[in-house]
């Protein structure tokens, strides 16, 4: 990753710290374009338009954090969190459901290398 977009989504997250949702949401945006497979921007980018209340545009980011890493429990979490906030219920469950899954996948590897 460019050092360019690696310093554009600290600054969002600084924008998120101080609550300047608006200001971060843009800058994740722009860390997606200038590098599509950039994971934490996706998921950051769907977080943000939650919280500003853009529940549509944060399901779109959360599917793709998800099609980046799809063996991500925090990011099914997060997607089923969206899913809940823009009233898609049975999706919100799916997602959920899948986020379990995977937590109890790792728990059996944990469990398992003991």
């Amino acid at each position: 990753m460019e050092a360019a977009v690696e310093e554009l989504f600290d600054e969002a997250n600084g924008d998120l710290a101080l609550g300047e949702l608006e200001s971060a949401v843009v800058k994740y945006r722009r860390c997606t374009e200038l590098d599509p497979e950039f994971f934490e921007a996706w998921h950051a980018l769907g977080m943000a338009q939650m919280k500003t209340g853009h529940f549509p545009e944060a399901i779109t980011a959360g599917l793709k954090a998800v099609e980046l890493h799809p063996k991500d429990q925090l990011a099914w979490s997060s997607l089923s969190l969206f899913y809940v906030r823009n009233g898609q219920v049975p999706e919100a469950e799916a997602a959920g459901a899948k986020a379990r899954v995977l937590g109890w996948g790792e728990q059996l590897k944990a469990k398992n290398s003991q």
